[in-house]
């Protein structure tokens, strides 16, 4: 007896990757009345490794996207933030009232909550199955799956992460890269009234220009760890000793509180952080997130610009339609780079002065000078508005630097 064949699924377009730049996409294009077949190899809800913050940028995508916070099982809004300089002068910079300008939620929630928005809003999601081979044929792109299938679209968007099948099958993946930043982090509980409420970062003098954190999950839960830039004095297979170093600093201890208690191990991962060196697309290939790298180097925070590069690239296929991919192609790389590498330039600039006791001193100081800037150096510090908006006019609004945040009627 013949065999048969597997099924063929067909879409307008398929998405490799259900995080927040594929969900983004996915939900852009179906509420736009196209045909999506979101794929990925998890099983919702998953654990991510991450540092669960959300910055304004990414939460005014979330309110834009129809995400819903009472969906998020640990939204933990944050109004206070707390920065350490490497000689231990501490700043207070309180976050504006009017909405939300910083959230943390445990990516397996918030991951979880965006995939059920996307069926929602009728994009067919198919989980446990991941890609293995892409290829070209005319006006489509063929993925071959990992439970048999074909998938065949008009346009594939890879939202598959920094080791990225889809950028691999298509020879387009950067030998020997391992990410430009390492982190390291564990859930904690039983952690002070002050860590299960208020956001910490630490610029501790032996890893700059990386930082310590701890980020409130409330029920008396943080998320801490630690970033250090890859190839510094401190090596990637350091980062466990290091852990346990921190973690027993005073000043650390002091805030987590003497009855914190780690639940599970610690994770690792690593961070791309390089948006405008990787090909951002391939004939009807258009990569975004990580697979993009589009992280900002300076505080490692990837899931705006995620979320930002997954609307884009939705925004550059419905633009363009179904048959004028070089359109796609050109829409989507102008966006991406009008609006995000100027910013990681700049990030990376800082990233030198940073790596200084002297200049990460001084920058905190700064920021703690006066009122005023307290105020606005944390608006800036998490995304209120892009992170080099003073050399760049061609991205300025009326009423830029006065803006509420996200999520008003939730705050």
């Amino acid at each position: 007896m013949a065999s048969i064949p597997p099924p063929t699924l067909t879409a307008d377009v398929a998405v490799i990757g259900a995080g927040p730049a594929g969900t983004a996409a996915a939900i852009t294009l179906a509420r736009d009345g196209r045909e999506v077949v979101v794929v990925d190899r998890a099983t919702f809800p998953r654990d991510k490794t991450c540092g669960d913050g959300l910055t304004a940028g990414a939460l005014r995508r979330l309110e834009a996207l129809g995400l819903e916070p009472a969906t998020v099982a640990s939204w933990t809004p944050v109004r206070d933030v707390w920065l350490r300089a490497p000689a231990g002068h501490q700043v207070h910079l309180p976050l504006p009232g009017d909405g939300l300008f910083a959230v943390v939620a445990r990516r397996r929630d918030l991951d979880a909550a965006m995939v059920e928005l996307t069926r929602t809003v009728g994009a067919q999601v198919i989980e446990g199955v991941g890609s293995e081979a892409v290829s070209a044929h005319g006006d489509r792109v063929q993925v071959r799956l990992t439970d048999g299938r074909r998938l065949v679209a008009r346009y594939l968007v890879a939202a598959d992460g920094m080791w990225s099948p889809v950028r691999k099958a298509l020879g387009l993946s950067v030998p020997g890269y391992r990410g430009d930043w390492h982190a390291f982090r564990q859930y904690v509980r039983g952690v002070s009234d002050e860590a299960a409420t208020q956001l910490f970062c630490w610029f501790e003098p032996d890893f700059l220009p990386g930082y310590a954190w701890s980020f409130p999950l409330g029920d008396g839960t943080a998320n801490i760890g630690f970033g250090i830039r890859r190839g510094g004095a401190w090596q990637v297979g350091d980062m466990a000793q290091l852990w346990r170093e921190v973690l027993a600093r005073p000043h650390i201890r002091e805030v987590l509180g003497a009855d914190a208690r780690p639940e599970g191990p610690p994770r690792a991962w690593p961070i791309p952080a390089r948006v405008g060196e990787l090909p951002l697309t391939s004939g009807r290939v258009l990569f975004t997130g990580d697979a993009a790298a589009v992280t900002d180097p300076m505080t490692g925070e990837g899931i705006g610009q995620a979320l930002a590069t997954g609307t884009w690239a939705a925004e550059a296929i419905l633009l363009a339609g179904p048959r004028a991919a070089e359109r796609a192609r050109a829409h989507y790389e102008s966006r991406v780079r009008r609006e995000l590498v100027t910013d990681h330039a700049l990030s990376a600039l800082l990233v030198r002065a940073l790596q200084h006791r002297k200049g990460a001193r001084a920058a905190i100081r700064l920021a703690g000078a006066t009122p005023w800037t307290r105020r606005n150096f944390a608006r800036w510090l998490f995304e209120d508005y892009p992170r080099a908006i003073v050399v760049t006019p061609s991205r300025w609004r009326p009423g830029i630097f006065r803006c509420t945040g996200a999520f008003r009627q939730a705050a």
